[in-house]
């Protein structure tokens, strides 16, 4: 008879034994080894959600924010800051609809130009300036062929139409100080009617001699009920020009060289977009991971056919390719291939002011430490932006001085900032 642990049995029991330990020393190793070399656990992403308004009718904006919103780059930029967002992209005709919006809470992320800005700061709103929209539109002044009207000279006791309190009425202002010695229409016998939408003031309708009208809806106008342009707002002349600088297009008038935004021309367009305080201070990545997507759009589309980039948006602006690549041509962004602002891009906001309170829409000028603070929120985060884009342009492009816009230090440099007013 067999010892209980002897003979077969026990060396089985030994082999048995050493199967475990061996499984064991393996099981343990391999789970050291999983420890030591799985990859990094993700932890799931927030869910957020964020509402942008946009001017799809305006200029360089439309092809970008379509470009972010066909590509969700807005949503691939968040989800890298940690985020699984659901954007809601709302459109709108003009800046005062995503004013009211901001007023009542109901809206994150907006765009708009000057005025808006001034008088929001005027206001102490909870708002913030983030990064360049689109600048350097082209505002023509335009008439019917027959008007008589072939320069500015001409326009003494007509009737033009402009958006008061927008971009439109400012250029003009702008146009008529430096051609004829006054921004105030009324001092050359000018009257002034509100066109609240570029549509309207395109056609030139009965009751006006000449209105101000935006690149865009100038070249629809142009093209389908035959409306002619006489200056622009860069301070050269269009087609219908007939003064003592010429004839035609092309142009330079002399005077647009004593504006304060030359080489801007005689105003210095710029539409920045807009963030509410409360949501940087709640999202503050998000507001990168936007600006990130926007430099995205922009290099993406500055490589694509200007043609092509106006047919993302055909059916906004309604212009065939060859029309519609002079839109997005004419844009400071374009002109750049980035989005970050400077210096110059909001020195229009203190610039504009003074005007505005010529005009006595405002009591006190916009100041520059007025400025810093609106700033202030999102200049650091729009560093982040920047240097997550692999820091495009180089530094030198912020202040080189051989270019047909005015630039200056990153906003996020505004401590190297002269404070005049």
């Amino acid at each position: 008879m067999k010892a209980k642990y002897g003979g077969d049995e026990m060396t089985s029991r030994k082999a048995t034994t050493i199967n475990r330990r061996k499984l064991l020393a393996t099981g343990a190793a391999g789970i050291t080894a999983a420890v030591l070399y799985r990859p990094s656990v993700v932890r799931a992403a927030e869910e957020a959600s964020a509402s942008v308004g946009r001017q799809p009718w305006a200029a360089a904006n439309s092809p970008i924010t379509e470009y972010m919103m066909q590509n969700k780059l807005f949503e691939k930029h968040a989800e890298k800051q940690g985020y699984q967002l659901k954007v809601d992209w709302r459109d709108y005709p003009s800046a005062m609809p995503q004013v009211e919006a901001f007023v009542s809470n109901n809206l994150d992320l907006g765009m708009w130009g000057n005025t808006p800005i001034i008088r929001g700061i005027a206001a102490k709103q909870p708002w913030s300036i983030l990064n360049v929209g689109e600048g350097h539109m082209r505002f023509v002044l335009a008439t019917r062929p027959d008007s008589g009207i072939r320069n500015v000279q001409d326009l003494k006791g007509k009737t033009v139409g402009a958006l008061l309190g927008g971009d439109p009425y400012n250029a003009l202002s702008q146009i008529l100080l430096y051609q004829l010695g006054s921004g105030d229409p009324k001092a050359n016998d000018i009257k002034i009617v509100n066109t609240p939408t570029q549509a309207q003031a395109a056609t030139v309708p009965t009751g006006l001699d000449a209105a101000v009208v935006i690149y865009p809806a100038f070249l629809k106008a142009q093209k389908d009920a035959g409306i002619v342009g006489i200056v622009n707002s860069y301070g050269t002349t269009e087609d219908h020009y007939k003064g003592p600088e010429g004839e035609g297009a092309g142009i330079q008038l002399p005077s647009v060289k004593k504006s304060p935004f030359y080489p801007d021309g005689y105003y210095l367009h710029r539409s920045m977009w807009m963030a509410q305080n409360k949501f940087l201070d709640k999202y503050p990545k998000l507001a990168v991971a936007f600006m990130s997507a926007q430099q995205e759009a922009v290099e993406a589309l500055c490589k694509m056919d200007p043609g092509d980039v106006s047919q993302l948006v055909k059916k906004y602006w309604e212009l065939p390719p060859d029309l519609g690549a002079k839109v997005w041509k004419d844009d400071v962004l374009y002109a750049r291939k980035w989005v970050w602002s400077t210096r110059g891009d909001v020195s229009a906001v203190v610039a504009t002011s003074k005007f505005m309170v010529a005009g006595g829409l405002i009591p006190q000028p916009t100041t520059w430490p007025q400025v810093t603070e609106a700033i202030s929120k999102g200049a650091p985060l729009m560093e982040q932006a920047y240097e997550a884009s692999g820091k495009v342009p180089d530094e030198t492009a912020f202040t080189a001085k051989d270019v047909a816009d005015l630039r200056g230090l990153p906003v996020w440099q505004h401590a190297q900032w002269p404070q005049e007013n």
